[in-house]
């Protein structure tokens, strides 16, 4: 079984090519450029380097959300425009989740998977890891960085942070005594955790077509949220 898996959810983008739970290939880039820059000609190359045709492709993943609204958005529509036009089946999975499969093969661990939502809010969730598996313990959500160190103090367990927000959670929550940062290696958005989690997805049969994939978001973007406030401010929305 082949997977395709990119993640654009972010700064960074990566795209990643996993075979029979195998890592193939992997392309990483942060270097300041859009992802409609990089994103295309990275699926470009990963296919062939690997010497792979888009006909031997088994099924498509993407990082759905939560994320970056308009990273959020050309992931998606990347993968949606290949599913369509190359009649192949897709999975969307969860950014947070993907993150957390970075740390499989370690011994068990509670990650919490976090990325920074703006506005002193975070996307994050809570999740099991051990040397073979990833298990949800809450939904993705947006919190703020209060209320998660509330809730790590309640209960008491070291918690590995992951993600683009797990710096500022540490610099917050540091004196908990109960956080730590996951290696800077492993610590951000990679596709190849999006392939990893789209493998248990496609053995639970969570999978799509290219007309069902939709991004994830878990509030509206800061303009449609401006509107919506002054509407029921009472004020003129346009």
């Amino acid at each position: 079984m082949r997977i395709l898996a990119i993640d654009s959810t972010a700064v960074s983008a990566s795209c990643a090519l996993m075979e029979e739970q195998k890592l193939t290939a992997e392309f990483y880039m942060n270097c300041g450029l859009t992802h409609s820059e990089t994103l295309m000609p990275m699926i470009n190359d990963v296919l062939r380097y690997t010497d792979t045709t888009p006909q031997e492709i088994d099924y498509l993943a993407v990082a759905a959300g939560p994320g970056s609204f308009t990273g959020v958005r050309i992931g998606v529509a990347a993968i949606k425009g290949m599913a369509l036009a190359l009649d192949l089946p897709c999975v969307g999975v969860s950014t947070l989740e993907a993150m957390a499969w970075n740390l499989v093969g370690r011994e068990k661990t509670t990650v919490c998977a976090v990325m920074d939502a703006r506005c002193k809010q975070v996307y994050q969730a809570f999740f099991e890891v051990d040397e073979t598996s990833v298990t949800r313990r809450c939904e993705d959500r947006a919190t703020s960085i209060e209320q998660l160190g509330q809730e790590i103090v309640k209960a008491n367990e070291p918690v590995m942070l992951v993600g683009d927000g797990a710096q500022l959670c540490m610099q917050e929550l540091k004196s908990t005594g109960l956080v730590q940062l996951a290696p800077l290696a492993i610590r951000y958005q990679r596709a190849s955790g999006v392939a990893q989690a789209a493998e248990k997805e496609i053995h639970l049969g969570n999978i799509l077509n290219g007309d069902q994939l939709r991004p994830v978001y878990l509030r509206l973007p800061q303009a449609e949220r401006e509107l919506k406030k002054k509407i029921q401010s009472g004020g003129d929305p346009v």
